[in-house]
């Protein structure tokens, strides 16, 4: 795939086949990854791949404490709640998901349901775990490089014919990740990615999310035109 066809191509994957992916397979789409830039080549983030039963305690852990309305306790910054425009771009997306889905604006199991996935990993066979390093915490380069790095992480996952999804649920209930992905306590879980083969069944796999324009994005300055 050339690049152009990697990034007007790739959506956010929130269905799955059961299909194992291959560890080399995986080796392969991180080395592309870390290609990405960092500030002063510092390289801050690492990765914890899991799957199989080591996923399956996570899923379960995250699940039986949200439904047991623990609070989260994701470790990097959330911040406040969105307003204004991006509150409504927030909701937007939302819409086109539920409504690919079928779930209506009553539907409170839908609803449910469709949030339990999200702190499952979205039942995918992978998830990558993004931590970056502690005595690097105060940096604001840091979470920069490692959301680079993990923009690049899902592009060169599509290039290669994987899906996936950047997913903060998953991280959120962070006791259970750190005990049974074994992360150290020098490192500071920031993300988690979904990961593996699409299931093209999957209604909301469909939903291409919608982008501002470029004019309304960017300005040019000084140019003769």
């Amino acid at each position: 795939m050339n690049y152009d066809d990697v990034v007007l191509g790739r959506r956010s994957i929130r269905g799955y086949k059961p299909d194992p992916v291959p560890k080399d397979l995986l080796k392969e789409v991180l080395a592309l990854a870390m290609r990405s830039p960092s500030s002063m080549n510092t390289q801050p983030w690492n990765f914890t791949v899991v799957s199989g039963d080591v996923l399956n305690r996570i899923r379960a852990g995250n699940t039986e404490r949200n439904l047991a309305g623990v609070p989260h306790s994701r470790e990097f910054r959330i911040g406040q709640a969105f307003e204004g425009v991006h509150r409504d771009r927030q909701v937007g997306v939302a819409k086109q998901l539920f409504g690919a889905m079928g779930i209506a604006r009553d539907d409170k199991e839908g609803r449910q349901d469709w949030v339990l996935r999200g702190f499952r990993q979205f039942d995918a066979p992978v998830c990558v775990i993004i931590t970056y390093d502690r005595v690097l915490a105060d940096s604001d380069d840091t979470p920069f490089d490692c959301g680079a790095v993990t923009t690049a992480l899902v592009n060169a996952a599509w290039s290669r014919g994987l899906g996936a999804v950047i997913n903060s649920q998953g991280i959120m209930q962070s006791p259970v990740v750190r005990e049974h992905a074994q992360i150290p306590e020098d490192q500071v879980i920031m993300k988690a990615v979904a990961l593996g083969w699409p299931d093209d069944s999957f209604p909301a796999n469909a939903v291409v999310s919608e982008r501002k324009s470029v004019d309304e994005a960017a300005r040019f300055l000084g140019f003769a035109d």
